[in-house]
C-alpha cells in the first residue's frame, strides 16, 4: 500500500525491491552456499548493482516530483494493531533517505566488485557475499525505515551482520 501525495510515485513503488534484492540474494547465496562457487560473487554484486540502479531512478523520480509529492511511504505489512496504536513495517523515501541510499549501494556496489578478486581464494566465498549482500540489505533497511522499530531491526541486522564479516576468519 503506497501512502503518498502521488499514488504513483514510483520511488515509493521502487523502495521495497531497493532493499529487497540484496536480501533475496544473500538468502540465496547462504542457502545455496558451495554451490554457486565463484558466481556467487556475480550474483551478489549484480543484486546490489540493481539495487544501486533502482535507487538512481528513484532520485531522479523524486527530483521530477512535486515539493508535496517528495516524500512517500511503502507500507509491507502491519505488525502490531491494537487499539489506536499501529506498529508497521513501513519504507519512508524522502530527500535525505534517497541520498543514502544511494551512497549506501554506491559504495556496497564497489566493495562487492573489489571483494570478488580479493577473496578469490577464500574456501567460503558464497558464504562472504551473502553476508555482504545481508549486511547491505539491513543497511538499506536502517536507512528507509519509517518508525523507530523498524530502525531498531535494521540496526541490530547490521551489529549482526559486522560480527559474522569480522569473525569470518575465526581459524586465523
Amino acid at each position: 500500500m503506497i501512502v503518498a501525495a502521488e499514488a504513483g510515485a514510483t520511488h515509493a513503488q521502487l523502495a521495497g525491491w531497493i532493499v529487497g534484492l540484496p536480501l533475496l540474494s544473500a538468502i540465496v547465496l547462504l542457502l545455496v552456499g558451495r554451490r554457486a562457487g565463484r558466481r556467487s560473487g556475480i550474483v551478489a554484486s549484480l543484486a546490489i548493482g540493481a539495487s544501486f540502479v533502482l535507487g538512481v531512478i528513484s532520485f531522479f523520480d523524486l527530483l521530477g516530483a512535486e515539493h508535496g509529492a517528495r516524500s512517500a511511504t511503502l507500507k509491507l505489512f502491519d505488525w502490531i494493531s491494537v487499539g489506536s496504536f499501529d506498529a508497521s513495517a513501513t519504507l519512508l523515501v524522502d530527500e535525505l533517505s534517497i541520498v543514502m541510499v544511494l551512497v549506501v549501494t554506491g559504495v556496497s556496489t564497489l566493495i562487492h566488485i573489489y571483494s570478488i578478486g580479493y577473496m578469490a581464494d577464500e574456501a567460503r566465498y558464497s558464504r562472504f557475499f551473502g553476508y555482504l549482500n545481508l549486511f547491505a540489505a539491513s543497511m538499506l533497511l536502517l536507512v528507509l525505515a519509517d518508525n523507530l522499530l523498524l530502525l531498531y531491526v535494521g540496526w541490530e541486522a547490521v551489529g549482526l551482520c559486522s560480527y559474522l564479516l569480522i569473525g569470518f576468519w575465526f581459524e586465523r
